[in-house]
């Protein structure tokens, strides 16, 4: 990973006021981590709390937040100084601007021990010019086809393993009188699942490894304007519930319309079956519940064994903590993080580790068959694409998010989006 194309984090009066309500990191009396609701969270929550238990000396204190007011909060706290000790993240670039303004210490010495029992290539992600500003905290998120089988067998259709499948089960499942796909899209965020998927099954990496190294014209490829045209497709096909764009992820309710039968499909992350095991566990336990690959697309440049999603998530040091605070929160990564306890913990919930030779622990788990499958789908992929919005530079991923939409909407063309996306490579 290259540092490049940084830009400054601005800071809002009502996040500022909404920051120290809640307590910053630079100048605190003690450690403290900001972490996230749902999923695997809790089990990172009682991780850091046994580590407090354990070691009162160095106890770090936890706030929580649901996905969109983190990723607002957390902006605006490390460009300020007020970042919590440690600093939760999904790397790209947000990472690479907080190595260029020095936001976050160096780990590459404290956590060596640590990254030989990780995946490579989930470790790489943490990576800025050969050196490590993050490690990975929780588990590895690929994004996955979640399927109601019920829906399918009764409207008489297989589920899609490739595009012209697709299209045709999408328009069996309208007849049927159920919504094909369920998508999130007031969160703007599960949008960027099918503009990933799509572009790497066209036209492989290397299309949208331009658009993250800034190069001119990047998102004019061919394979990003049909990507686009695809997602148009699917929406004049009806393929989504018309409701969309008023669907949000935080409350998983494109996930509970699947569960519901509203919907035969969701393109979603993996953090959802561990979410589904908690809300909807009849429905999860059942045989309906099935799980699958993006479909491929015929004459494709990219590999139908890539993933896109998130790695995982990884914590970072912050710079502005002080000694003592930012030796705490080392010391628990180095010594404390992914224990038995923790590991063990992540798996009961559903949710797998970013660790080397888990096969076994798996194969006594309760959902072998889902934490295998993405298990090996993360070992097997030759590329793992990280989220766009995360990827991208800070100052484009508002933006991209916002055109995004307005492809979904209908509002603008794909030569539009690209031509409006292409006015944002930094220069």
């Amino acid at each position: 990973m290259q540092a490049s194309r940084i830009t400054t984090i601005g800071a809002t009066t009502a996040l500022l006021l909404g920051l120290t309500a809640c307590g910053g990191g630079g100048g605190g009396s003690e450690p403290n981590a900001w972490v996230l609701n749902g999923g695997v969270w809790p089990v990172v929550e009682e991780d850091l709390e046994a580590w407090s238990d354990e070691n009162p000396d160095q106890a770090i204190t936890v706030d929580s937040f649901a996905n969109d007011v983190y990723k607002e909060r957390i902006r605006t706290a490390v460009g300020s100084g007020e970042a919590p000790t440690l600093i939760a993240g999904w790397t790209g670039g947000t990472l690479l601007e907080y190595v260029e303004h020095d936001y976050v210490v160096d780990l590459t010495d404290s956590t060596e021990q640590l990254r030989e029992r990780l995946i490579d290539s989930v470790v790489a992600n943490g990576e800025v010019d050969g050196s490590i500003y993050a490690v990975p905290m929780n588990n590895v998120q690929p994004v996955v086809l979640y399927v109601n089988q019920a829906v399918f067998d009764e409207a008489g259709v297989e589920v899609p393993t490739d595009w012209d499948e697709l299209l045709t089960a999408v328009e069996s499942l309208n007849e049927a009188g159920v919504h094909p796909f369920a998508l999130a899209g007031g969160s703007r965020w599960p949008m960027l699942m099918w503009a990933s998927y799509l572009t790497d099954r066209i036209g492989g990496p290397e299309v949208f490894d331009a658009v993250v190294a800034g190069e001119p014209d990047a998102w004019s490829h061919p394979a990003i304007i049909e990507a686009m045209e695809k997602v148009q497709e699917l929406v004049e096909a009806d393929a989504f519930d018309p409701g969309f764009a008023s669907v949000v992820a935080d409350q998983n309710e494109d996930a509970q319309m699947l569960a519901d039968g509203r919907a035969a499909m969701v393109l979603q992350g993996s953090w959802v079956y561990s979410r589904m095991l908690e809300d909807v566990p009849d429905f999860a336990a059942s045989d309906d519940f099935r799980f699958t690959t993006f479909p491929e697309i015929s004459g494709g440049e990219g590999d139908p064994a890539n993933i896109v999603g998130n790695p995982a998530n990884f914590w970072s040091v912050s710079a502005d903590a002080s000694d003592e605070e930012q030796q705490a929160g080392i010391d628990y990564l180095s010594e404390h993080l992914f224990n038995d306890t923790s590991v063990d913990a992540m798996l009961e919930t559903g949710n797998i580790p970013p660790l080397e030779g888990l096969d076994e622990k798996i194969a006594e788990t309760d959902d072998e068959e889902f934490l295998g499958f993405a298990y090996d789908a993360v070992r097997e992929a030759p590329n793992f694409q990280l989220s766009w919005d995360q990827a991208v530079d800070p100052s484009q991923e508002q933006v991209l998010l916002e055109n995004l939409e307005l492809v979904f909407l209908g509002q603008i063309t794909p030569e539009e989006f690209a031509e409006n996306m292409d006015a944002t490579q930094p220069e």
